[in-house]
């Protein structure tokens, strides 16, 4: 059988139909067989299994409290020796070192003696942190425990989110099922442009596409086992902010919108992710000498003990006490401009250390002349307060050399497709423009 159809253009289709060759299933004859199997007795299963060499492999996470036995009972593992040579090698001792979140792999015989565990945790290298972990593993062989350690690279695949704001950034990234160290990373590309604590609207969206890491094929328990965001898009108020993850030609990585401009600027909008201000910069009624004087500062109301980040690239020139401002930090950024962190909970850097734009250099607390725990921020340019919420916003971005302009073109239109992708999941309208 043959169908002929004439299409546009002249050209024309020829669809088959072939009969079948052979007979139909349902008219072969159907014989039924039957057998009866009789399994060994119990002994003879059990000796059959004692012959073989089982082994078993548990994982789990260390907690801070944990003893050397305790994760040994979690892992199912009672092995004495094992736990002697954990408490007592160099390198053992590091598997409960320092905080939990470690994953922990276990491999035991059928007599849960122990054969080896494996521990894998961040990079102790901080330049390494996001592309490398450490693995050490101990193991025994005939009857002697041996330690090693070494440093492999995290293996990352892509993964893609969007949502919408219905109250705040963390519940949207939760009902989108991404982790918090994404909606982190979010508040860090966008700083600049959009205060998260006073700007968000209902009804903003966004879309993300980022790693998600595995050490070895299991997924890491540290950082939510995310890695860096490699695009995104935040629509705020209307405002469409886009970015994307690049690495020039020197090896040089940072976030840059479609038109090659580079989305960080000199300076962060505020030195808390999420905050909210208690007093801005002008006049104010001073809360403990109850008289009307210019607060030079803005101050910003958070829980203890919440982590202070500096705004900018920078130099600490003072790190310690300074009377009513309590433990305080200051960084000259250059030759013109300076910030001043203060009532500080702790302190977390020292005099003449280099640091970068987002790094911790403290705790918002109350020490000094403070009614609660809160931060105060100063910001100045040739020695001239200046208020702040207005500067990050006036300072400079950087564009890509001419170089690695081709290079980043074709890696904006991959993510040009991702983010469409990314948002074709909540039937948001998004991509590179």
């Amino acid at each position: 059988m043959a169908a002929v159809v004439t299409g546009l253009g002249g050209f024309t289709v020829t669809a088959f139909g072939i009969a079948p060759l052979l007979p139909d299933a349902a008219d072969l004859p159907v014989r039924e067989l039957s057998e009866r199997v009789l399994p060994d007795g119990l002994d003879a299963q059990l000796q059959a299994l004692a012959t073989q060499n089982l082994s078993l492999t548990r994982s789990t996470i260390t907690r801070g409290t944990d003893s050397v036995e305790a994760l040994l009972q979690r892992l199912g593992v009672a092995d004495a020796a094992a736990a002697a040579f954990i408490r007592n090698d160099a390198l053992g001792r590091r598997v409960l070192q320092g905080r939990g979140g470690k994953l922990v792999q276990a491999l035991a015989d059928g007599s849960g003696q122990l054969q080896e565990l494996v521990a894998r945790y961040p990079s102790e290298s901080t330049a390494q942190r996001q592309t490398h972990f450490t693995r050490l593993t101990l193991s025994r062989s005939e009857g002697r425990w041996s330690s090693r350690i070494e440093t492999a690279p995290l293996q990352a695949s892509v993964r893609l989110g969007s949502g919408t704001i219905r109250s705040n950034l963390f519940a949207a990234t939760d009902e989108a099922g991404l982790p918090d160290a994404v909606a982190a990373q979010l508040v860090e590309v966008f700083a600049g442009d959009i205060d998260f604590h006073r700007e968000l609207r209902k009804g903003d969206t966004f879309a993300v596409v980022y790693e998600a890491l595995s050490a070895d094929g299991q997924a890491v328990p540290w950082n939510e086992g995310s890695g860096r965001v490699l695009a995104a898009e935040f629509v705020n108020a209307g405002r469409r902010q886009q970015a994307m993850w690049f690495v020039d030609a020197q090896g040089r990585g940072g976030y840059f919108a479609p038109d090659g401009a580079s989305r960080k600027r000199a300076f962060l909008g505020s030195p808390l992710a999420f905050s909210r201000v208690t007093s801005g910069f002008d006049m104010r009624l001073h809360p403990l000498l109850k008289t009307w004087r210019a607060h030079l500062g803005v101050d910003y109301g958070a829980p203890t003990g919440t982590a202070v980040r500096s705004v900018g690239d920078g130099v600490i020139s003072f790190a310690g006490r300074q009377n009513g401002y309590g433990n305080v930090v200051e960084i000259r950024h250059d030759a013109h401009h300076s910030t001043l962190y203060a009532h500080l909970s702790r302190i977390d850097v020292r005099k003449g250390e280099r640091v970068e734009q987002g790094q911790t250099v403290g705790g918002v607390g109350a020490t000094g002349w403070a009614t609660g725990p809160h931060l105060h921020f100063e910001f100045r340019i040739d020695g001239r307060h200046q208020d702040p919420l207005r500067v990050a916003k006036t300072t400079e971005t950087f564009e890509l050399g001419a170089a690695d302009r081709a290079r980043f073109a074709g890696q904006a239109q991959a993510a040009r497709e991702q983010m469409a992708l990314a948002g074709s999941l909540t039937n948001t309208r998004t991509g590179f423009e």
